[in-house]
C-alpha cells in the first residue's frame, strides 16, 4: 500500500458503487476497510474529510493552492500509513494530527525563505548588519460599505500573522468548533496548554484588531 503518490491515483468508483460503502460506516470500519485494499472505503474517507482538511490548512497556512496540495498529501499519509493506524483515538484527531504537521512545517519553512530573502535585500551598503524593517501602515481607510468584508480579511490576516503553536489552537477551536480533549490530542500536547495558547491567542487577535471593536 506504499506506492501511491497522489490521490488521483485512485479511479474512484462511480455513484452506483459508491453505494456499497454504508453511509453510516464509522471512520475506523472505513480505515480497516481500506488495509485490506478497499479503495471505495478510503474514497468515502477522503470525501468526508477533503474539504475540512482543505479549509482548516487554508486557514492556518492563507493559501488556498498550496492547503490544496498539503490536503492531498494528508491523505497519500494516511493511506500509505493504514496498516499502521491505532484505533486508540478518533479518525479525526489522527487526520488534523497528521495536516497541522504539514501545515506547521509549511509555515517553517515559508519562514525560512523569507528571512534568508529579507537578510540579502536589507543589507546595508557598507555591508553591515541587516537593518529592522517595519514600515508603517498607508493604506487608505476602506468605505464604510466595505467595513464587515475589511473586518473578516482583518481577522484572516491577524490569525495569519500569529505564531504556529497559537495559530493551530485558535483555529481548531475557535474556527473548527473542536473540544480542548480533541485538541490536546491533535497536537500532542496538555490540556491546560492548549487552553493557555488559546487565551494567548485570543488576547494577540483583539490587540490586533482593536481598530475593528
Amino acid at each position: 500500500m506504499d506506492t501511491i503518490t497522489t490521490i488521483s491515483d485512485f479511479t474512484f468508483a462511480a455513484a452506483v458503487r459508491r453505494e456499497l460503502v454504508a453511509d453510516s460506516a464509522s471512520d475506523h470500519a472505513l480505515i480497516e476497510a481500506t488495509r485490506i485494499g478497499d479503495e471505495d472505503a478510503f474514497a468515502e474517507l477522503v470525501s468526508r474529510y477533503r474539504n475540512p482538511i482543505t479549509n482548516y490548512i487554508y486557514r492556518m497556512t492563507n493559501d488556498y493552492d498550496g492547503a490544496v496540495d498539503l490536503a492531498q498529501e494528508t491523505f497519500v499519509r494516511v493511506y500509505r500509513a493504514a496498516d499502521r493506524y491505532q484505533t486508540t483515538y478518533a479518525f479525526s484527531t489522527y487526520i488534523y494530527r497528521i495536516a497541522t504537521n504539514l501545515a506547521i512545517s509549511e509555515l517553517r519553512k515559508r519562514k525560512r525563505r523569507r528571512l534568508v530573502s529579507l537578510t540579502g535585500f536589507f543589507q546595508s551598503k557598507d555591508g553591515g548588519e541587516a537593518q529592522e524593517f517595519n514600515p508603517a501602515d498607508s493604506r487608505p481607510l476602506v468605505d464604510t460599505e466595505l467595513v464587515d468584508a475589511e473586518r473578516r480579511n482583518a481577522v484572516q490576516r491577524a490569525i495569519a500573522t500569529l505564531p504556529e503553536k497559537y495559530r493551530a489552537p485558535l483555529i481548531l477551536r475557535d474556527v473548527e468548533g473542536r473540544s480542548y480533549d480533541d485538541i490536546s490530542r491533535i497536537l500532542q500536547t496538555s490540556e491546560g496548554t492548549v487552553k493557555s495558547r488559546i487565551s494567548r491567542a485570543r488576547g494577540f487577535l483583539r490587540e490586533k484588531m482593536t481598530a475593528y471593536l
